[in-house]
């Protein structure tokens, strides 16, 4: 993938309103639990940066995803995990399927504010027996007239103690299966029925509100649901993609910082009369741990590639998935072993990645559900063999 002085400059742009808007916040909103999200989704909108790849006439810019990659890329340099996910939800998560087959009225009244910054989403898919199962989801809209009643939980949802409306993914009826008898419908988040739980206590992503929503006989128009009914999900699956695209990149980024602080850590730090990036063990680690950062974003760019091209990328998307969530895994516990003691403090910048990487494995799909995405592709699945 060529990169333009259009990617460059937008590249330069959203690195300078990181410094400036985001990272001298960051351990603010880390310690609170919380960022402002309609503050900063605002003067994101503002910026441009909530619409990249929409279109001119729902206030975004008509680009194409190779510049989303890049402003993923630079959003993943924000000195946190919880506020670059909850930017990718408002991108590349609750939105793509409204984008792509939401009516007119509703791209009107959730999309357009999301763009602008006026409105923050979420996306209502896991719950808590249901995660990388989709398929397995129990919320349940059932149609009366005009209007669907909406029963169940969805939890681990990011930033939905402050979001204006989710994208849920909820079971509406039929006897086709799993896979066709799910919609997705757009729901206020302040309808009658609607509780939002209390913030998680999380391991990593601190910044970020993620919370579980409980719907109780909540009612909302038909006309809300994106699309037709039964096809949720596949509308999810379709979205699944931007998301991974989204989120291998961002992370992809926290990765590549905990090698770059790591190798100004071991340049200053001396023991036994020379810097620790003297030694060969270290510089030859952190010399393959850039060669794996750089074989993935590759892989990356070739998927995105692809993608813009029209093209099935649910192997290639899966493969970096995968890659990007081991690497997340390893990268940043190898790094911060060269730290000593300082890479065990609560408060050290590579402690925190070390915390928030780890859930690029789980989230947005298992990295053993890459696998079994990925056998499939290669048809070499048990499900497959004999065919």
């Amino acid at each position: 993938m060529i990169f333009t002085q259009e990617h460059n400059m937008l590249r330069d742009t959203v690195a300078k309103f990181v410094d400036r808007e985001i990272n001298p916040y960051v351990d603010e909103w880390e310690d609170a639990g919380i960022f402002p999200a309609h503050e900063l989704f605002k003067k994101m909108g503002d910026a441009g940066f909530l619409g990249i790849n929409r279109s001119e006439a729902l206030g975004g810019q008509a680009l194409d995803y190779s510049y989303v990659v890049v402003f993923a890329e630079e959003v993943g340099r924000i000195k946190c995990s919880g506020v670059s996910t909850a930017i990718g939800v408002q991108t590349d998560m609750c939105t793509p399927a409204l984008a792509n087959f939401g009516s007119d009225e509703l791209k009107r009244n959730y999309l357009m504010p999301a763009i602008a910054g006026d409105s923050v989403g979420c996306i209502g898919v896991s719950e808590e027996g249901a995660g990388s199962d989709v398929a397995s989801i129990k919320t349940e809209a059932r149609r009366v007239g005009d209007e669907y009643v909406i029963n169940g939980s969805k939890m681990w949802i990011t930033t939905s103690t402050q979001a204006d409306w989710v994208c849920l993914l909820c079971n509406t009826g039929g006897d086709a299966g799993p896979h066709k008898n799910k919609s997705l419908i757009i729901v206020p988040l302040d309808a009658k029925g609607v509780t939002r739980g209390k913030s998680l206590k999380k391991l990593g992503a601190h910044s970020s509100d993620t919370a579980p929503l409980y719907f109780d006989d909540v009612r909302v128009p038909v006309s809300n649901r994106i699309g037709e009914e039964g096809q949720g999900f596949i509308y999810q699956m379709k979205q699944f993609q931007e998301e991974r695209l989204f989120v291998m990149s961002k992370y992809l980024s926290q990765v590549q910082d905990a090698v770059d602080i790591t190798i100004e850590y071991t340049k200053q730090r001396k023991a036994f009369g020379k810097p620790l990036l003297a030694n060969q063990e270290v510089y030859f680690k952190l010399a393959e741990m850039q060669t794996e950062i750089q074989a993935v974003r590759a892989l990356i760019y070739l998927a995105c590639e692809k993608y813009i091209n029209g093209e099935d990328v649910d192997m290639l998307t899966s493969m970096a998935k995968f890659k990007v969530g081991a690497l997340g895994q390893t990268i940043p516990s190898a790094c911060l072993q060269y730290w000593g003691g300082q890479g065990f403090m609560w408060d050290n910048l590579i402690s925190r990645i070390f915390r928030d990487t780890r859930l690029c494995s789980i989230g947005g799909g298992a990295n053993e559900i890459m696998l079994e995405i990925i056998s499939k592709k290669m048809n070499i699945h048990p499900s497959q063999i004999g065919r």
